[in-house]
């Protein structure tokens, strides 16, 4: 079992930007302290929900900040940016943290940033298989060309090259970074499936939407030809809400007093870029959903969820979302607690 953490740097009502990414630093440095496995940064635009623009830049602060921990995007959205300009930062941050860099790319929503970044609804409902082959392209090849739609260029030479990492005593480690696909619909499940590539899920899901979700990605990559050792061994990666405490009421309680809150502000902010109509979540019933669904409670009821979902769904690797309570002092012991006391038991 791999459990590590979600970090969406969460702006609360009353709170500043400058005050949300604080708490997602030391969120990680407290992970680390604490034997967690990973953190998973998210990145959004031009609303409250989360305020880290970049996951990339955020990962590279945490990187140097860190010695052990795996630090990943949860995710970098493809839809807005150049899958060149990603690659080349992912091969920077695999190449430079020794490794401890996995890039999880999306495709993003409707939102008015395909207008801003002048990318265009297109790129967001067509885009998404071209951006991935060239950034697949780009991370595994020594020179690579543009031939898709949108990307067109001349062969050039990758620089630097994401599979020449050095493992200790200068031998050379070949592979690139990880790269896992957020999946929220059948047909990139199948496209990530046709590329071998593990999943990430988002929080929103219950077990069985999950465990057929990895179903559907392991039917497809046996018919794509995968082995069935790569099939059985993806690492997906199932996103939740971890809330610590004592008794299950205290940590529902901490979540359903500041989640709604957070949740009305941020969401309330999205704009789709065509004006297309959207229905959001009803703040208070999300909450409570999210409380139901994830490790929300004492450590053992903690611990039994998640192994619950492993069992369920086959996922054994969790990206937790752990700022739930908004409060700094709050979330460096809930991180505290979930590596401390919860981890332990799934041993």
């Amino acid at each position: 079992m791999r459990v590590g953490t979600f970090v969406l740097a969460a702006q609360f009502p009353g709170q500043g930007p400058g005050e949300a990414l604080h708490r997602a630093i030391r969120s990680t440095e407290v992970a680390e302290e604490s034997g967690l496995d990973s953190v998973w940064l998210a990145e959004h635009h031009f609303v409250p929900y989360g305020v880290c623009p970049s996951a990339v830049t955020l990962a590279a602060l945490l990187l140097g900040r860190t010695r052990r921990i795996r630090v990943g995007t949860a995710v970098s959205v493809l839809s807005t940016q150049h899958p060149v300009a990603l690659g080349e930062q992912a091969a920077l941050l695999h190449l430079t943290s020794g490794g401890r860099f996995t890039l999880g790319v999306g495709r993003g929503g409707p939102w008015v940033d395909l207008e801003v970044f002048g990318a265009g609804l297109e790129a967001y409902e067509k885009g998404f298989p071209e951006s991935l082959e060239l950034l697949l392209d780009w991370l595994g090849k020594p020179r690579v060309a543009g031939h898709g739609e949108r990307y067109g260029f001349r062969e050039v030479a990758v620089v630097p090259r994401a599979d020449e990492l050095l493992a200790e005593g200068g031998a050379e480690c070949p592979g690139g970074p990880e790269v896992v696909i957020a999946c929220t619909s059948p047909k990139t499940v199948k496209l990530a499936a046709e590329k071998g590539l593990p999943m990430l899920l988002g929080m929103h899901c219950g077990d069985q939407e999950k465990a057929d979700m990895v179903a559907l990605w392991r039917s497809t990559a046996l018919a794509a030809g995968r082995s069935p050792e790569s099939v059985h061994g993806a690492g997906h990666v199932s996103a939740g809400v971890a809330q610590i405490a004592d008794g299950p009421e205290e940590a529902v309680e901490t979540l359903v007093k500041a989640m709604p809150g957070w949740l009305r502000q941020g969401l309330e902010a999205h704009v789709t870029v065509d004006g297309r109509h959207r229905v959001m979540r009803d703040p208070v019933a999300y909450t409570e959903l999210l409380c139901d669904l994830h490790p929300v409670g004492p450590p053992r009821l903690a611990a039994d969820r998640l192994a619950a979902t492993a069992e369920r769904t086959g996922i054994t690797r969790f990206a937790l979302l752990v700022e739930g309570s908004g409060d700094l002092a709050a979330t460096e012991e809930n991180v505290a607690r979930l590596g401390t006391e919860v981890i332990p038991l799934l041993t």
